[in-house]
């Protein structure tokens, strides 16, 4: 069989045995490909076949009421004439380029043609500032940038040899320190491209950033298979099948927004729906998920539980399959969902490091709350510290037979990536419980990093930056529980000499953050406070966990009782949030 056959067969099983989990668990094998190339093995094929050339993979809908289209066929044909174009501009295989784009066509249209020419991608959210490119671009030995007009800017003052490659046209001046180009150049392009050979399937395709704990962020590396091949366990879990219409709240530059938006409906032949807008409209979102015929939905909980609190009968044809990922629903938005459209949002466990690995998938059972089981092709367990099997404990993957869909190394960290293959398992990281029908539910995290609106934070990182005030002589961030949010990052700072605890001091703290933060890790809340500690010194962020869910309850539901204790007077002990100083807005 060829390549794409050997896909087509590994796909076909899962689609149709998606309702029929025994099965699949037993008779499913991940493919093993010497050679493997998602954009020219699979989607060009799909792209040239008579029954999906001219059918939508891509639907871009805006506010304003327009949308952008694209069939299979159309996106294939640019995607070879963009990698035709960044070929001749001096583009190689194995250089490093960093996407940092929004939700429009030229980012999908660059993946493939990156994909297509074996380049290194790094997927960038657009809110990051210069500290955060300057660590991308000299870790990453980035060689060419590619985003939009709204943040080509950014790169002028970032060190480095790479060349800039503006979307949307070329705004004079923008960058004059680093080679710069439109990207409407490529139209003129020839839409052929012939490959400079196979493409390994061990050869490295995405490096991802992704908080730990430490102040940097790690580079998470995967490959050819590990991403493209690797989520057929996602599409299994989402249930996603050939002619579906699937839409995935995600932010471009993180991993959800590429398995969710690029690899899994791909794989299935199934429609990507974007919905893009600047502020979060319930009705809106599901008047275009009317318009557009979306059979499939994805949200991260924080999306869930802002839209339940519209009128959800107003969807008259919901979507049949619906999930979750990022941290676990409370049973109240699941029921409302479930009233309201008929159909259970299904969890599901993955990370930046593996595909999805654990979820509730069509057909079984609904746990409220809970995670689900192992997916075909990942084998689990849980182990206790001393790598023991227990009832609660870290979540491990068995690496013996090793799932494709596992990153291959932290990339520049030797010691890290040992540690997570330690003794034959990856260890997550993650603090899971297993009933005794074999549902896992998530409990935690093994270190003190967490989620806050779905994004995943580190503390040191956030530490590193705001001790850099004066006013800072040692700081300590935690989750602070938030009705919406999930949670929201909260310092608690002991002052610097000569400084005291009054509320312009919290505010000047506030803006430091605002300022050198990206706008997903911003510090919303600070209280100053002597912080708590074990005998040799470490602070007890759990001790501080405790106190801020005793504070405004296990999931932010005591918002009044806290909003009332809340005060913007001076003294230790108060709670200063970024919405108490009117100019700290957004």
């Amino acid at each position: 069989m060829s390549i794409t056959e050997q896909f087509r067969t590994a796909r076909d099983q899962l689609v149709a045995l998606r309702e029929e989990y025994k099965v699949a668990r037993e008779e499913f094998n991940w493919p093993q490909f010497e050679h493997f190339n998602f954009a020219l093995d699979w989607f060009d094929q799909v792209a040239t076949s008579e029954k999906r050339k001219d059918t939508l993979a891509l639907v871009i809908a805006e506010q304003d009421g327009s949308h952008i289209t694209r069939t299979f066929g159309e996106l294939s044909r640019r995607s070879s004439q963009v990698a035709t174009w960044l070929r001749s501009l001096g583009v190689e295989r194995g250089d490093r380029i960093i996407l940092m784009l929004g939700n429009q066509v030229e980012l999908w249209e660059t993946m493939l043609a990156g994909i297509k020419l074996g380049v290194v991608l790094m997927p960038s959210t657009e809110m990051l500032e210069q500290a955060d490119l300057d660590d991308r671009i000299e870790r990453g030995e980035a060689r060419w940038v590619i985003t939009n007009s709204a943040n080509v800017a950014k790169y002028e003052t970032v060190t480095g040899d790479f060349t800039v490659i503006e979307t949307g046209g070329f705004t004079e001046g923008a960058v004059t320190n680093h080679p710069h180009v439109s990207y409407l150049d490529a139209d003129v392009a020839p839409e052929e491209f012939t490959p400079d050979g196979p493409t390994p399937a061990s050869d490295p395709l995405l490096w991802y950033f992704t908080s730990g704990t430490t102040s940097r962020p790690k580079m998470v590396e995967h490959t050819h298979t590990s991403y493209p091949v690797g989520h057929l366990s996602t599409m299994y879990w989402i249930g996603l099948a050939p002619g579906d219409v699937h839409l995935n709240v995600a932010s471009p530059g993180w991993a959800k927004h590429a398995w969710s938006n690029v690899f899994t409906p791909w794989i299935a032949e199934a429609t990507v729906f974007i919905y893009n807008y600047s502020r979060f409209d319930a009705a809106a979102l599901m008047q275009n998920m009317q318009k557009h015929g979306v059979t499939s939905f994805c949200a991260p909980p924080t999306v869930w539980r802002m839209l339940i609190q519209a009128d959800l009968s107003q969807l008259k044809t919901p979507p049949t399959k619906v999930v979750a990922a990022g941290e676990p629903l409370n049973p109240e938005v699941i029921s409302k969902v479930r009233s309201a459209w008929g159909v259970d949002i299904r969890d599901g466990f993955g990370q930046t490091e593996s595909t999805v690995m654990i979820a509730n998938t069509p057909g079984q059972e609904l746990k409220m709350g809970a995670m689900g089981r192992p997916l075909p092709g990942y084998e689990i367990a849980l182990l206790d510290p001393l790598s023991k099997p227990a009832a609660e404990g870290e979540i491990c993957v068995r690496l013996s037979p090793r799932p494709v869909g596992l990153m291959i190394q932290y990339k520049g960290d030797p010691e890290k990536t040992e540690e997570a293959f330690d003794g034959g398992w990856y260890h997550t990281g993650d603090i899971a419980e297993r009933d005794e029908n074999g549902v896992f539910t998530y409990v935690g995290r093994a270190d003190d990093v967490f989620k806050a609106s779905d994004y995943k934070l580190s503390p040191f990182e956030l530490e590193s930056v705001i001790i850099e005030h004066p006013a800072v002589a040692e700081a300590a961030v935690v989750p602070s529980p938030d009705e919406i949010r999930y949670a929201v990052p909260k310092a608690y700072v002991v002052l610097a000499g000569g400084y005291e605890p009054t509320a312009e001091t919290a505010q000047e703290i506030l803006k430091y953050s605002r300022d050198n933060l990206a706008a997903y890790k911003r510090i919303r809340r600070l209280e100053f406070f002597d912080l708590p500690k074990t005998i040799s010194g470490k602070i007890r962020r759990v001790q501080l966990r405790a106190r801020e869910k005793e504070f405004h309850g296990e999931h932010g539901e005591l918002k009044t009782q806290a909003l009332a204790a809340r005060t913007t007077t001076e003294g230790y002990g108060h709670e200063f949030a970024d919405t108490d100083f009117p100019d700290l807005k957004g």
